[in-house]
């Protein structure tokens, strides 16, 4: 684990650094403005086929239900890609601030191939290792741990 000195020193070098800021810049618009796309498209199908469906068609139970599954996964697709939308704003405001890029842990430069994967990371490959490794320990221990009884107070 790095100081603070030292992880504010990352970040001034990390926003000092104009083609980086740029680059990073540009990709994360391009991503929100491809999100964007997505999630308005999306909803637009969703509403477009729930009204066609609703002037057009008469279901019976079996379709009805079919409907409405592809109807729950279709808006659960819209909400993943809208959360995933929020958090490419969150990084959008981390740049502008000057400290996107940099492990929330460590404060070590994340590598620009994982923010190109996934650029709202908020921490390096080897930080998010280890908390999902100290994740998957507690909830293992937490099963291992008998449940207590609902009675024990009695």
């Amino acid at each position: 684990m790095r100081t603070h000195k030292a992880a504010a020193a990352t970040t001034v070098a990390a926003s000092a650094s104009p083609s980086r800021y740029n680059e990073l810049k540009k990709m994360l618009e391009g991503r929100r403005h491809e999100l964007q796309a997505e999630v308005q498209g999306k909803m637009r199908d969703v509403r477009a086929s729930g009204e066609v469906n609703k002037l057009t068609e008469v279901f019976d139970a079996g379709e009805s239900s079919e409907n409405d599954i592809q109807e729950d996964i279709e808006l659960a697709l819209i909400q993943l890609k809208a959360e995933t939308l929020n958090k490419v704003d969150d990084a959008l405001k981390r740049l502008e601030q000057g400290n996107y890029g940099n492990c929330f842990d460590c404060g070590e430069e994340i590598a620009e191939k994982r923010l190109r994967a996934l650029p709202f990371a908020v921490r390096c490959k080897d930080c998010e290792e280890a908390r999902e490794v100290a994740a998957q320990r507690e909830r293992h221990l937490n099963a291992r741990r008998p449940a207590s009884s609902l009675f024990m107070d009695m």
